[in-house]
């Protein structure tokens, strides 16, 4: 289930079925979809159906993924990102230094997502794409974004130990090694805006056996650039 409470009206049940395709990264059988939402048969047919008619999602041979209308909300959203503006001439100039790719995460229904990425230009390189998303269980992201959530929306599959948020919260940033890709190290930061409110996460990945006794010096550009970004935050 993605939500931690069932859906109790036509609109939740319809986000979940979109929410559920989002995440996935491929079309789905309605089968996977009825597994992954716990809706009943009927109920998803018809929300699949309406979903259909207004261009959410597009169904081929049986599959269904998002349909054309998510790519102009995807538009909207990448000329309307108040944060995505902010952090991109930082995530440029921290991608520049450590020759490294950089993302900018968010959290949204239990899930870490990427919103901007800067790849590095290295032919070995580290690849997370705009849009993929992963449960807020592990890595340095996931873990970033953990420690800054209010505890009321944390669920009991991606909460950790209060001792582990609060030594990530006093080190202003999260490390991890291989946790979500094998052979990924990767450092995250967390980005504030006005009154100290967490917003998202800066996170700086590289093959793991690049980063060698670099690890200092990428955590430390990382913790300066993500400042940098939250200082340009606070001021609009």
């Amino acid at each position: 289930m993605l939500l931690t409470s069932p859906p109790v009206s036509a609109v939740d049940r319809a986000l979940v079925v979109l929410a559920t395709l989002a995440q996935r990264g491929r079309p789905m059988t309605a089968a996977e979809l009825k597994q992954k939402t716990a809706l009943s048969q009927s109920t998803l047919y018809r929300q699949l159906a309406s979903l259909k008619r207004w261009g959410f999602v597009l169904e081929t041979e049986g599959a269904y993924a998002p349909g054309p209308l998510g790519l102009q909300l995807a538009l909207g959203f990448d000329l309307a990102s108040h944060l995505v503006q902010h952090a991109r001439t930082a995530m440029l100039a921290l991608a520049k230094q450590s020759q490294e790719s950089v993302g900018l995460l968010v959290a949204a229904n239990g899930q870490a997502v990427c919103i901007d990425m800067v790849e590095s230009r290295q032919a070995l390189r580290c690849s997370f794409e705009k849009g993929r998303s992963v449960p807020l269980r592990q890595g340095a992201s996931a873990k970033c974004l953990r420690a800054h959530l209010p505890a009321e929306v944390l669920s009991p599959a991606t909460a950790l130990p209060a001792e582990d948020l609060g030594a990530i919260r006093q080190a202003g940033f999260a490390v991890s090694d291989s946790e979500v890709d094998p052979g990924v190290w990767g450092v995250s930061a967390p980005l504030f805006s006005i009154g100290k409110h967490a917003v998202g996460a800066l996170t700086l990945m590289a093959p793991s056996v690049r980063v060698g006794d670099r690890q200092l010096p990428m955590i430390q550009m990382t913790v300066v650039a993500a400042a940098r970004i939250s200082r340009s935050l606070s001021k609009h």
